[in-house]
């Protein structure tokens, strides 16, 4: 039970951030003309991309650790 929990406790953060990422996405999209206007634009395509890696490295670890079985 003890590793149920666990896993639940890292992966509901990892869809958060995943969640995050596609909305942080749309609104890049929606928003990049009047991103770009104000010279902003490249900054959000950055942090854009960081938190989608980030995701992606939190689910490599995830994985990772359950086949090691840590959690």
């Amino acid at each position: 039970m003890k590793n149920k929990r666990l896993r639940v406790a890292w992966i509901v953060p990892n869809v958060f951030c995943y969640l995050m990422s596609v909305g942080l996405s749309t609104f890049v999209l929606v928003n990049a003309e009047g991103l770009q206007e104000i010279g902003v634009l490249g900054r959000w395509v950055f942090a854009m991309l960081v938190l989608f890696f980030v995701s992606l490295f939190g689910s490599y670890r995830i994985r990772t650790w359950i086949k090691e079985g840590r959690i």
